[in-house]
């Protein structure tokens, strides 16, 4: 069995969609990054690769690489997912948090464990938790959007 933690965060800016966990969430403003920028995958990501002891989702999926721009992250986690597989483990649990003082994402809860499950998760072995960080740091300023995710994975 192991266990691994991610952690992903993104600035919010102007003229682009917002992208969390796979879903398209109705805001005046999006994530920056290099594939779509999807912070609730990226750390989930980052906790499936740590787990493996296989680096970070840089060392896979570098900001250098063209064929990675504004790639779904979603597909990203397919990838990676099937790494899991390949080194004999699958997934058992995964427990995240989102931090995001604005737009309100529990309607979208659902929907997200849906999107995720297409990666190859089945939607019962995921659990998204989103807070606010009342008005504090830089999710509270609204300047961005952060995710924590831990997993736990079994040997097949």
């Amino acid at each position: 069995m192991r266990t691994g933690f991610g952690y992903d965060s993104h600035r919010l800016i102007n003229k682009r969609k917002l992208i969390i966990g796979g879903v398209e969430i109705p805001s005046e403003k999006g994530l920056a990054g290099h594939s779509d920028a999807d912070v609730l995958c990226h750390a989930i990501i980052d906790s499936l690769i740590g787990a493996l002891g296989r680096g970070d989702i840089g060392k896979h999926f570098p900001d250098t690489e063209p064929g990675w721009k504004d790639a779904s992250s979603v597909a990203l986690l397919k990838n990676v997912i099937e790494m899991v597989a390949t080194n004999g483990f699958e997934v058992l649990w995964i427990d995240s948090t989102i931090i995001a003082e604005k737009p309100k994402l529990s309607p979208y809860i659902d929907s997200m464990k849906k999107a995720l499950s297409s990666a190859g998760i089945p939607p019962e072995l995921i659990n998204i938790k989103a807070k606010t960080n009342e008005g504090m740091g830089f999710t509270g300023r609204g300047e961005g959007i952060a995710a924590y995710a831990v997993c736990l994975l079994g040997e097949t």
